[in-house]
């Protein structure tokens, strides 16, 4: 029987530390961190609730973050 695979490791990286930088930016600082896929978000945009281990989320309101959360 094959053994599951192992998910790629998550930066050990605090997601409020993007809390009111520019999107762009955000973006750019998040990826140098690690991050495998970065999603910027409109506020109350509907979105799928599925974790994805490498996955950081931003809520992007006026070109800055103003939440960020895992998967």
């Amino acid at each position: 029987m094959a053994s599951n695979p192992t998910p790629p490791a998550e930066p050990q990286d605090s997601p409020d530390a993007y809390v009111g930088l520019d999107a762009q930016g955000a973006e750019r600082l998040a990826r140098q961190r690690g991050w495998s896929t970065v999603r910027a978000l409109p506020p109350g945009a509907i979105i799928t609730m599925e974790y994805r281990v490498g996955r950081l989320n931003f809520e992007v309101r006026d070109g800055r973050v103003a939440r960020a959360w895992k998967g």
